[in-house]
């Protein structure tokens, strides 16, 4: 079973050869009745009281098979783009592989387009390609199984424009992160169902030529549901950079958010992608998404056009929660931090500065 992940597209400094990345993981199913897999949905049944009908309902079956695999290590990958076979590197001992390719512009301008039904509208060209796989299923030779067979997409995104670097949960996706309760039950019981209005924004943004980055805590695990969720709730695609997680390092789904470092590593590698670009940063404040924008901004204060933060209930009362929002602010230049409850306050940011 392979899993490929939507990742970019971006011209090469000064020439006419653009770099994409390949990146996804490769695993195998647990067996039904496998001890691991058993004692896994055991723990998830105890922390959330569940009755036999929850467990088995469509929802958690789903959710729950996405995170009881056992990942494959040592196995190449080869795609097909454009009728051509290219080599996509070797999955890693947690299963994940990542591969660059570079291609030329004609490559790129023959290759790529707007297919809406996958990219809701709008934005930016897209690449697709699929698995490489062998007809009489022997994988050998970066060749997988018929059954591995999967798609993929690359967002190709030009040098010059706005881009949105955006969190996942509680920015656009109701999760409720800082509740472990609910935060469980959202992710494994219920169907993911959108912050209402934040689509209709992102839509606007996305008409006016934006591209989207969704950098969250969320696990790779989930990113065919997330990919899924962002189609059916309306909200434009765009690359996707999720957190690592193995059931092993932790109690089932424990605590997702992931460190401070890490996102903003990630945030600013997607800056430093980008020289020409503009970057708006939209997060929620039930984590750490003001603090990882604030100190991005500051690193970076000719590149990030402006910081949007939804006010979330989390830990801290109302009045911590403000003065921790305020003292923030006043490390960015005017009109570039912003806080909102409602969506339609962002707005007034139309088309992204």
């Amino acid at each position: 079973m392979i899993v490929f992940y939507p990742t970019y597209a971006r011209r090469l400094p000064g020439e006419k050869r653009w770099r994409a990345n390949v990146a996804g993981m490769i695993s195998r199913p647990l067996p039904v009745k496998s001890h691991r897999r058993t004692l896994a949905v055991g723990v998830i049944k105890r922390l959330l009281d569940l009755d036999e009908t929850q467990l088995q309902s469509k929802v958690f079956q789903r959710r729950a098979d996405a995170f009881l695999f056992q990942r494959v290590a040592g196995e190449r990958v080869s795609i097909m783009l454009g009728g051509r076979r290219i080599d996509a590197g070797q999955s890693d001992r947690v299963g994940h592989f990542q591969h660059a390719i570079d291609l030329d512009e004609a490559d790129i301008d023959a290759l790529a387009s707007r297919p809406d039904s996958v990219t809701n509208a709008g934005g930016c060209r897209w690449l697709s390609y699929e698995a490489a796989v062998a007809a009489d299923g022997d994988h050998a030779d970066g060749l997988l199984p018929q059954a591995a067979a999967a798609a993929g997409w690359i967002q190709v995104i030009d040098e010059e424009g706005i881009s949105v670097i955006s969190d996942i949960d509680d920015t656009v996706k109701v999760t409720n992160v800082g509740n472990r309760r609910e935060l469980l039950a959202n992710t494994l019981l219920r169907e993911f169902y959108a912050v209402p209005g934040m689509a209709e924004v992102y839509r606007q943004w996305q008409t006016a030529g934006t591209a989207f980055h969704y950098v969250s805590a969320s696990p790779w695990q989930l990113a065919n549901c997330l990919g899924g969720f962002l189609r059916d709730s309306g909200l434009p695609l765009g690359s996707m950079h999720l957190k690592l997680f193995r059931l092993k390092d932790s109690t089932p789904l424990g605590r997702l958010p992931s460190r401070k470092r890490a996102k903003r590593r990630t945030v600013e590698h997607i800056v430093a992608d980008f020289p020409r670009r503009k970057f708006l940063l939209v997060g929620d404040s039930g984590e750490r998404d003001p603090e990882v924008y604030a100190e991005v901004a500051r690193r970076h204060p000719d590149r990030v056009a402006g910081v949007a933060i939804r006010q979330v209930e989390g830990k801290l009362s109302r009045e911590k929660m403000q003065s921790r929002l305020d003292r923030l602010a006043r490390r960015m230049p005017s009109g570039r931090w912003h806080v909102f409850s409602d969506p339609a306050e962002l707005a007034a940011i139309a088309t992204v500065g």
